[in-house]
């Protein structure tokens, strides 16, 4: 079976741990998949939302540090996230938002239909209307119903000053390739079903953010295994990067470099995923560490705040 490139997942830096949950599960409806904590600051939280098959291309996570600034988005970033959701859905959105009381407004996304809003930290989200839904996954809650769920991500934009180097790597990396031009933003697509597009929006002048709560911290981009993920990270240090050696995340193998526009990229192996220590039925009910955290499990969990998972609305 062919293995699709396109979006492995998006990190975030957030503030309120549980206030993020209540957004993404409650308001949105997507799946908390993992429960975790930040590898390099482990007394922080690392929490994982996808859709309900918990899919490599739907995983949006956050690093929540609760005294964290506002950030403001600049050049050199991803700005912008993309959810994608079924075509026939809109009306059934445009309402749950609104009960919700999360403003928002219509868009147009290359053509598509989007709603336009930003989470409790300012990140700015399009839930953009294409495809259908997916099968509905047995045994799994819904809050929201199957058919207008998230599917998983659309898409993210990059605010650049410039667009020649990004889209080489886009490319000559993971497949994706020039699909139309509006104006200062160009759109890029790989063959995934879902994380297919990425946008490269050209600044009019380099005006660089504030890291901090809303912030995106990286994109990264699926690598079938370990030998793929080697044969990327040789195609990066050719190209005169300095890519990380692989780190083991312990849910997939990673490599991080920082690309010459700014934005960091990670490639991240769609193996072993999300179920080598959790049933796929449980995901994301229990605080999961990596096992060289593990003899430190007393100390983090007093440490993190308490979280809970809205029940079914």
């Amino acid at each position: 079976m062919k293995h699709h490139k396109g979006i492995h997942h998006i990190t975030v830096l957030a503030g309120e741990a549980q206030l993020n949950v209540e957004f993404y599960t409650n308001k949105l409806g997507m799946r908390l998949v993992k429960k975790s904590v930040n590898q390099d600051d482990p007394g922080t939280y690392h929490l994982f939302y996808g859709n309900q098959a918990a899919e490599p291309g739907s995983s949006l996570t956050f690093f929540p540090w609760p005294m964290a600034q506002k950030g403001k988005a600049g050049v050199g970033e991803v700005t912008n996230v993309g959810l994608q959701v079924p075509q026939n859905s809109r009306s059934y959105w445009e309402q749950r938002l609104k009960d919700h009381e999360v403003p928002f407004e219509s868009v147009e996304v290359f053509g598509r239909e989007a709603l336009r809003f930003e989470d409790p930290d300012g990140l700015e989200l399009d839930l953009v209307f294409e495809g259908e839904a997916k099968p509905e996954v047995k045994n799994v809650d819904y809050i929201v119903p199957a058919q207008y769920t998230i599917q998983g991500f659309w898409g993210a934009r990059m605010l650049l000053t410039e667009k020649q180097q990004t889209e080489m790597l886009l490319g000559d990396l993971f497949g994706f390739k020039e699909a139309a031009t509006e104006g200062n933003q160009t759109l890029y697509q790989t063959d995934a079903p879902i994380g297919r597009n990425v946008i490269i929006e050209v600044a009019e002048k380099a005006e660089y953010g504030t890291n901090g709560r809303g912030i995106v911290h990286h994109i990264a981009f699926r690598a079938e295994d370990q030998e793929e993920l080697d044969e990327l990270r040789q195609k990066v240090g050719k190209k005169g990067l300095s890519p990380t050696q692989i780190i083991d995340r312990h849910w997939f193998k990673s490599v991080y470099y920082r690309i010459p526009a700014g934005v960091l990229f990670e490639m991240a192996s769609d193996d072993p995923g999300y179920t080598v220590d959790e049933e796929f039925e449980h995901l994301g009910e229990k605080l999961i560490l990596p096992p060289w955290l593990e003899s430190k499990r007393d100390r983090i969990e007093q440490i993190l705040p308490e979280i809970s998972v809205a029940a079914k609305a």
